[in-house]
């Protein structure tokens, strides 16, 4: 057997590891690029994007400027969603209603 077909994978923890660290890394800097205006909310929750499958709706919501826990659990509870559900869980139609209010919402403000 040669050295070259060994194939040696980091132990499980470690790669669990690397894997959190690249979500904590993409969240952080979708997360900067919401609150600057760059992303917005809306087609994050269509799209449903691979770092935020596991990221909840309200540390979404509280990523956007003068958004804080209690307008982010005033706003979901009139939707009747829980601020700590993740998105990636959502079903087709809460996303739909959740990206429809948000959308709504932004409108009445400008």
């Amino acid at each position: 057997m040669s050295a070259a077909s060994t194939v040696v994978s980091a132990p499980q923890h470690m790669e669990a590891l690397a894997h959190a660290n690249r979500v904590r890394l993409a969240r952080a800097s979708l997360k900067r690029a919401i609150l600057a205006g760059h992303v917005d909310v809306v087609k994050v929750v269509q799209t449903c994007p691979w770092e935020v499958a596991t990221m909840t709706i309200g540390e979404l919501l509280r990523s956007q400027r003068r958004w804080g826990r209690a307008r982010a659990r005033k706003f979901l509870s009139s939707l009747a969603l829980n601020e700590n559900r993740e998105l990636g869980r959502l079903t087709e139609r809460q996303r739909g209603v959740l990206a429809a209010e948000l959308e709504a919402k932004a409108r009445r403000r400008r």
